[in-house]
């Protein structure tokens, strides 16, 4: 596993945990605002990452041939 994959599952498990913590124990108001303007865009981040990284078999020799560069 590359690093990119394991920061992604590791940023996706803080903010599942992070948003559960919000809906099941009830914190003060500005708890439970800070973890949604920060945990669910690192969730989608993440989740997005993850979904990326993993290659298409039709693509899987043209990724070991170069480099991605963008689109």
């Amino acid at each position: 596993m590359n690093k990119m994959k394991i920061a992604s599952y590791i940023i996706l498990i803080a903010s599942v945990l992070a948003i559960l913590y919000a809906l099941i124990f009830n914190p003060a108001d500005w708890i439970v605002y800070a973890i949604a303007i920060v945990c669910i865009p690192f969730l989608v981040l993440s989740f997005g990452l993850l979904t990326m990284s993993k290659p298409i078999k039709e693509e899987e020799e043209e990724r070991r041939e170069e480099p991605f560069t963008g689109y």
